[in-house]
């Protein structure tokens, strides 16, 4: 039975990546405009993820130095797979889909397996802690999960695709959940380089790839509305800690 409600939160949890279907209707000349939206909302909030859930999670479960070192490696992996991505599929500079797309697929895909892995332990604790857990996911996964659409159709996928591999990514979460369950000796010794790595992957992210794009926004209006929802993205996650 533990099982079957392990499963059930995880699918739950990984639906919420269909988010960005209620885009689908607004029109395209629109939608253009509140991607700049999009992005300093998922800047915030993977910045704020990062910082204010992540890394205080890792340090909880270790007490010592080296989930900062984990972070670096994280950091600098993440910018390795950006620069191999470039060069694989950028040519004269022209990229059909930006590298920053792929590595937010990969960051995301590690998150939402150590969420899963996360649900998974407090269902065997407690099946009243694991109901609370999955609600703490949930609220953390909206806001979370639309900066990720966000962030896919702004990197040049359309919005159909933006979906289809969010929610793909998303499953990773149940994946997480099942080793959890039937490998929890194993889960205990890599979810601290997990939740550390992915920290380091966010960071990374946000700071290399979408507050530069920010950045490039010449008008006043826009460049305030961005920066003003990036705030919003980092005070989201203040509320839901």
């Amino acid at each position: 039975m533990t099982l079957i409600w392990i499963l059930s939160a995880t699918i739950v949890v990984s639906l919420i990546s269909l988010v960005g279907i209620f885009t689908f209707g607004i029109k395209a000349k629109v939608f253009d405009r509140l991607l700049v939206v999009f992005i300093g909302f998922a800047a915030g909030g993977l910045i704020g993820g990062a910082f204010l859930h992540l890394l205080p999670e890792a340090v909880g479960q270790s007490g010592n130095g080296y989930v900062f070192f984990y972070t670096l490696i994280g950091f600098t992996v993440f910018f390795l797979m950006e620069r191999y991505f470039y060069w694989r599929h950028c040519h004269d500079g022209v990229c059909d889909v930006h590298a920053f797309t792929y590595l937010n697929l990969i960051g995301d895909g590690i998150h939402n397996f150590t969420d899963g892995l996360i649900i998974a332990a407090s269902f065997v604790t407690n099946f009243r802690l694991g109901i609370v857990t999955t609600l703490a996911v949930i609220f953390h996964e909206i806001p979370q999960e639309m900066g990720d659409f966000g962030i896919l159709v702004y990197g040049g996928l359309k919005k159909s695709r933006a979906l289809f591999f969010n929610f793909i990514c998303a499953l990773s979460a149940i994946l997480g959940a099942l080793t959890e369950y039937f490998l929890s000796t194993v889960t205990r010794n890599i979810s601290l380089f997990l939740i550390s790595f992915t920290a380091g992957g966010f960071i990374y992210i946000a700071a290399s790839d979408l507050i530069p794009e920010i950045r490039k926004e010449a008008g006043i209006k826009k460049s305030l509305l961005a920066f003003i929802v990036f705030l919003l993205g980092i005070a989201i996650m203040i509320i839901i800690r």
